[in-house]
């Protein structure tokens, strides 16, 4: 599972913001050529999209781009997006295991095409529509997906209420779940991205999508990266608890048992596996 906490939106053809974009600290930028861009400036924006990204990748940051939904909007897409500087593609609005198939399999023409290493470029299934929610376990098999992510706006527009944690719960951890049953990166907040000033309410969202088995979460907003920085990583609690549950296991006093008592509570090898990753984590942060 790749470990992205934070992946920050920016237009594709905002050159104010693409070029500060990268001192935000975001695990990757995604540069957004579907609802970013207005309907008239799409082609504009591609063509401008290759430079983007062979700067943004010079400054050391992991690209991805969000492509459009309509078929023909969608390949023009493709045509500029698949390079080698380019981590993963986000595919909005994704229903059917059938359609990321067909992208992946564009993908890989493409890959061949221009002699990059073949299955490279990973998918990102944008989970917008209740719709979804049953084929996700396709979706989340399409060999080259290595994530899914909750579209919070457009799910909760498709529901006809506003996003917040009554409405995105659910959604939130079946996201969680079927990304977990794949090892894909679980992208997902249950409530808005858009609101950008309450930064105490995204933080509070981030904790609930952490304690279901998200991952990480897109962002819109600068202000929100570190919050999901921090928000999906080891806290200092977290690392000292794994310390110490490791120290238990390798003490004398387990004497070959297969679970050692800690604080109260009993210790055993599942216990010892979350504690390492845990420590795994933190030492990729």
């Amino acid at each position: 599972m790749t470990a992205w906490r934070s992946l920050l939106f920016v237009p594709a053809n905002d050159a104010r913001r693409l070029a500060t974009i990268h001192t935000r600290g975001a695990d990757a930028v995604i540069l957004d050529l579907e609802d970013g861009v207005a309907p008239e400036a799409k082609a504009a924006a591609r063509e401008g999209l290759a430079a983007a990204i062979a700067d943004l990748a010079a400054k050391g940051c992991e690209v991805m781009v969000r492509i459009n939904h309509p078929w023909r909007l969608a390949l023009a897409d493709l045509e500029v997006a698949v390079r080698a500087d380019v981590r993963a593609l986000l595919i909005p609005k994704v229903e059917t295991a059938g359609r990321l198939s067909a992208i992946s399999e564009i993908v890989g023409e493409l890959e061949a095409e221009r002699d990059l290493d073949p299955g490279a470029l990973g998918l990102i299934a944008l989970i917008e529509t209740p719709a979804a929610l049953d084929a996700m376990s396709g979706i989340a098999a399409v060999p080259r997906a290595v994530g899914l992510a909750l579209g919070s706006e457009d799910f909760s527009l498709a529901l006809g209420v506003p996003p917040s944690l009554d409405s995105l719960h659910l959604p939130c951890k079946m996201v969680a779940l079927a990304a977990a049953g794949r090892g894909l990166a679980a992208l997902a907040l249950p409530g808005t991205i858009a609101e950008f000033r309450d930064l105490d309410a995204y933080a509070a969202s981030v904790r609930a999508a952490r304690a279901v088995g998200a991952t990480g979460a897109l962002c819109i907003h600068p202000a929100q990266a570190p919050i999901l920085n921090a928000g999906f990583s080891p806290s200092d609690a977290d690392q000292a608890w794994a310390r110490a549950v490791l120290a238990a296991w390798d003490s004398p006093e387990r004497n070959g048992r297969g679970v050692v008592a800690m604080e109260g509570s009993m210790i055993d090898l599942p216990v010892v596996e979350r504690a390492r990753r845990l420590l795994a984590a933190a030492r990729s942060g």
